[in-house]
C-alpha cells in the first residue's frame, strides 16, 4: 500500500519550529505561510507541516478559518487517519481510566492531551458523548465513531456539536443520536452520590467529570454543616456534600431542567429529604440569601466561565470579585467557603487575587486550606498551559 499523498504547508522563517519539535500541537495563523494553495485548503484538511527549510515536522490538520491554523496529529507525516488510528489513541486513553477508575464513568478524551486535538469524549457507563470541536474532527466522524464502539464497546454513542469552540472552527451547531438508543437520564455514581446526567439536552456533555476531586474535597468539610451549592447545574457540590453526611443542601441554579435532574439524584440516594433548590439568577439569589441573614457551614460557587477568553478578562476578574464579596457574608463562623473558576484566561494567580479582595470586601478574612484543580481523565500537555483551566480554592473564614 502506497503511502498517502498529503499537501504541505510551511512555517514561516520567524515562527518556532522548535516548540512544535518539543511538542507545542498548535500552529497559530501568523506563523504559517498562507499561500494561494493553503488559502485552498477546506477547513480540515490534512498536510504535511515543514519548517522553514522544508523539513517535515509531522502531520498536521488546517483550517485557515481558525486562529489556531493548523493542530500536530501524528509526528508520522505518512500517517493515515483510519479506524485503526483512532482506535490506537482510544486504547491508549483507555488504559489510563482504567487505572485511575473502577466503574466506567470518566472523560475518555481531553483533545490534545490525548492525541485527538479538539475531541472531548465523556463516558457514561454503556453510553457516550463525542465532542467534536475541531473541523478534522467533523470530517473523520465515521471513523472515530467506529473506533470508539470498537475500544470501549459503548452501545449509544451522542454527538454534542455545540459549544463556543465549534463556533471558533466555523462549524454549525448540532446535537444527534449516533448510535444506539436513550431512555431519560443517566444515572452517574461518583463520590457516594448519584447524578441525574442528560445526554441529549444537558449541559455539554451532560455533567462535568473534571470537578470530581474538588466535590470530594468539599464534602469532607460538608459533614454535619448545612451547605449551599451556587450554580450547581445537577447538584454537582451539593450532592456530593449530602452522600459525606451534610444536614442538609441547597442548590442555586438558573436552569430549571437542571434543578430538577439535582432532585432526581437526591432522590435515588435517599437523600430527598435534606435537599432543596432554589431557582434564580445567583447573584440576585446571593443578595436576597444575605438579606434574608442566612449562613451555612459550606458554601461553593462554582460559576461558568467569566472570562473564557483574554478580552473578557478584566470583566470576568470583576464578577469572580463579586461572587466572593457576596458569598463570604453567608459563610458562618470558622466555616467554608470555595470559590471556583473554569476560565481559560483567569490563571490561578489572578483568580486567587480576586477571590481575596472579594471576601475582604465582604468584611470577612481567611486562610486557604486546599487548591484543587481538574481530575486525572482531564490531563494537561506540559507544553500547553492553556489545558490547566480549572482552579478550586477552599477558605476558612474567620468570624
Amino acid at each position: 500500500m502506497s503511502a498517502p499523498s498529503y499537501p504541505p504547508v510551511r512555517l514561516r522563517p520567524k515562527a518556532e519550529a522548535r516548540a512544535i519539535r518539543h511538542g507545542f500541537p498548535w500552529v497559530y495563523s501568523d506563523e504559517l505561510v498562507t499561500d494561494r494553495r493553503t488559502q485552498a485548503l477546506p477547513p480540515g484538511a490534512l498536510a504535511v507541516l515543514e519548517d522553514a527549510d522544508r523539513r517535515p515536522l509531522g502531520l498536521v490538520t488546517v483550517n485557515v478559518k481558525s486562529r489556531i491554523i493548523a493542530r500536530m496529529l501524528d509526528r508520522d507525516p505518512e500517517a493515515v487517519l483510519d479506524q485503526a488510528w483512532f482506535a490506537a489513541r482510544l486504547r491508549r486513553a483507555l488504559a489510563l481510566r482504567e487505572t485511575l477508575y473502577d466503574a466506567p464513568f470518566y472523560r475518555l478524551v481531553h483533545a490534545e492531551s490525548d492525541g485527538l486535538p479538539g475531541v472531548v469524549i465523556d463516558r457514561f457507563g454503556d453510553a457516550a458523548v463525542i465532542q467534536p470541536n475541531a473541523a478534522w474532527a467533523e470530517t473523520h466522524l465515521d471513523a472515530l465513531l467506529a473506533a470508539l464502539v470498537e475500544v470501549t464497546g459503548v452501545s449509544t454513542v451522542i454527538k454534542n456539536g455545540s459549544g463556543r469552540a465549534r463556533g471558533l472552527e466555523g462549524l454549525a451547531e448540532e446535537t444527534a443520536l449516533l448510535r444506539g438508543a436513550l431512555s431519560g437520564p443517566v444515572p452517574v455514581p461518583m463520590n457516594g452520590a448519584i447524578y441525574m446526567a442528560d445526554l441529549l439536552g444537558g449541559q455539554k456533555t451532560g455533567l462535568f467529570y473534571d470537578q470530581r476531586p474538588n466535590h470530594a474535597f468539599a464534602a469532607r468539610l460538608a459533614r454535619g454543616r448545612r451547605v449551599l451549592d451556587v450554580f450547581s447545574h445537577v447538584g454537582g457540590f451539593g450532592l456530593a456534600a449530602l452522600a459525606a453526611g451534610a444536614d442538609h443542601a441547597l442548590a442555586v441554579d438558573g436552569s430549571a431542567p437542571a434543578l430538577d435532574l439535582a432532585r432526581q439524584g437526591a432522590e435515588a440516594m435517599g437523600a430527598a429529604a435534606r435537599f432543596e433548590t432554589r431557582q434564580g439568577d445567583a447573584f440576585d439569589v446571593l443578595e436576597s440569601l444575605g438579606t434574608e441573614g442566612q449562613q451555612f457551614g459550606l458554601v461553593v460557587c462554582d460559576p461558568p466561565a467569566f472570562a473564557p477568553a483574554k478580552p473578557a478578562l478584566e470583566a470576568g476578574l470583576r464578577a469572580y470579585e463579586r461572587v466572593a464579596r457576596l458569598a463570604a457574608p453567608l459563610v458562618e463562623p470558622g466555616g467554608y467557603l470555595v470559590l471556583c473558576s473554569c476560565s481559560h484566561a483567569a490563571d490561578l494567580t489572578a483568580f486567587r487575587n480576586a477571590s481575596a479582595r472579594g471576601i475582604g470586601r465582604g468584611g470577612r478574612r481567611g486562610q486557604i486550606l486546599h487548591t484543587g484543580f481538574a481530575g486525572p481523565d482531564h490531563p494537561v500537555l506540559p507544553q500547553l498551559a492553556e489545558g490547566g483551566y480549572l482552579k478550586a480554592l477552599a477558605f476558612r473564614l474567620d468570624g
